[in-house]
């Protein structure tokens, strides 16, 4: 008589592998024992990363800073880290998240509540923040998409819109020039701001 398989705990890790949905990242995530971390889905294939150093935290909570008046000027709302869903089995998180108005209490924010995801990009998200993610977000019709990238001395500022399923540039900057954006509001500051070293 053969010996039975071995069992072998649940791991959502392994067990879920491609099946992630916004249903089953409400029941298993955070996981238990893991370090913080950002969680985000593509294709039902769970993402993690790391929380990015102080450069990105310092650039992130300057970069709110600036833009959170002219924001709420035209009538829009930015926030913090959210969970922006992207179809059935996928979501982001971007590191702010510009939202066509103010919502309340909501966990999951829908695409079309999207006005623009900003990334501070790093190098451990570089490929996923500049190519994936904008893919995914054109995908889901999201007007903007803003990249923000920070460097031991410069950073460099990217708006894009939407235009025929793809988005184009519509603004950049790096550090000592003026970033200038006509749409969705009109905003401007020197990308210098957002340096720690500034």
């Amino acid at each position: 008589m053969a010996a039975p398989a071995p069992e072998y705990p649940f791991d959502p890790l392994i067990d879920l592998d491609g099946l992630w949905t916004v249903e089953l990242a409400q029941r298993y995530l955070p996981i238990e024992g893991m370090p913080p971390a950002r969680y985000e889905a593509v294709e039902g294939r769970l993402r993690m990363s790391p929380r990015e150093g102080s450069a990105n935290s310092w650039a992130t909570l300057r970069l709110a800073f600036q833009l959170d008046g002219p924001a709420r000027a035209a009538g829009h709302a930015l926030y913090s880290a959210l969970n922006v869903r992207t179809g059935l089995s996928g979501w982001i998180e971007p590191d702010l998240v510009l939202l066509r108005e103010r919502v309340r209490q909501q966990t999951w924010i829908e695409a079309e509540q999207v006005l623009c995801p900003i990334e501070i990009i790093s190098p451990s998200s570089f490929h996923r923040d500049r190519i994936d993610k904008p893919a995914i977000c054109a995908r889901q019709g999201i007007p903007y998409y803003m990249h923000v990238q920070i460097g031991v001395a410069d950073a460099q500022v990217e708006l894009f819109r939407l235009a025929g399923g793809q988005y184009v540039k519509h603004a950049a900057a790096v550090s000592g020039e003026v970033f200038q954006m006509t749409e969705p509001f009109e905003f401007a500051f020197d990308p210098i701001e957002l340096l720690e070293v500034h």
